[in-house]
C-alpha cells in the first residue's frame, strides 16, 4: 500500500510541473514479463517443465487414486463395516495431506525454477534495459503494480522483450 502510494504520489509531484513533465520521459516497465516472455526464457521454462513433468504426472495420478477412494467410499460406505469406512476415511485424510504436500512442493520448485531464470537473464536484460535508456533517454522508469493507469504507449516491456530476443541471436 505505501509503494503504491509512494509512486503515485512520485507521478503526480512530476506532472504537476507541466515543464518538468514535458522534459522527462517517463515509462513503465514491467521486468519479470519482459525476461519470462523472451525466447530464450521460454525454452528454459519449457526445459523446466519437461525436468519436473515425473513429479506432476505422479501428482495427477495420487489425485486420482484419491478420487477413486473418495468415490468407493461415497458408494459402499453405507454397507462397509464401521472400521472399514474409519480406515477408508484415514486413508483419504492421508492422501489428501499428501497431495497437498506435493503441491506445495511443485509449486516451490516452479517458482524457483523461475527465479532462476530471471537471474540467470538478468545481465542480458540490464544491459538491453541500458541501451534503451541511452537510446529514448529515459528519464524514470515506473513498475506497473505501482501505478493505477498508464497508457499502454507508455510500457516498454514489449521493447524490451524484443530487445533480449535480438541479443539471443
Amino acid at each position: 500500500m505505501f509503494n503504491k502510494l509512494l509512486g503515485t504520489l512520485t507521478v503526480v509531484l512530476l506532472m504537476a510541473s507541466s515543464a518538468v513533465s514535458a522534459e522527462m520521459k517517463i515509462v513503465v516497465l514491467d521486468p519479470v514479463r519482459a525476461i519470462l516472455e523472451s525466447d530464450e526464457a521460454k525454452v528454459l521454462i519449457e526445459a523446466a517443465n519437461k525436468e519436473m513433468e515425473p513429479e506432476l504426472d505422479e501428482l495427477r495420478v495420487a489425485a486420482e487414486e484419491f478420487q477413486t477412494l473418495q468415490a468407493k467410499l461415497q458408494k459402499d460406505g453405507e454397507v462397509m463395516s464401521e472400521s472399514e469406512r474409519r480406515k477408508a476415511i484415514k486413508d483419504l485424510e492421508d492422501m489428501q495431506t499428501d497431495l497437498q504436500f506435493g503441491n506445495q512442493k511443485l509449486q516451490k520448485q516452479t517458482q524457483d525454477k523461475r527465479q532462476e531464470i530471471i537471474q540467470a537473464m538478468a545481465p542480458k536484460y540490464e544491459k538491453v534495459l541500458n541501451d534503451l535508456i541511452q537510446i529514448d533517454q529515459i528519464d524514470l522508469i515506473l513498475s506497473p503494480n505501482q501505478i493505477q493507469y498508464t497508457n499502454a504507449k507508455h510500457d516498454i516491456s514489449r521493447r524490451v522483450t524484443e530487445k533480449l530476443n535480438e541479443a539471443s541471436e
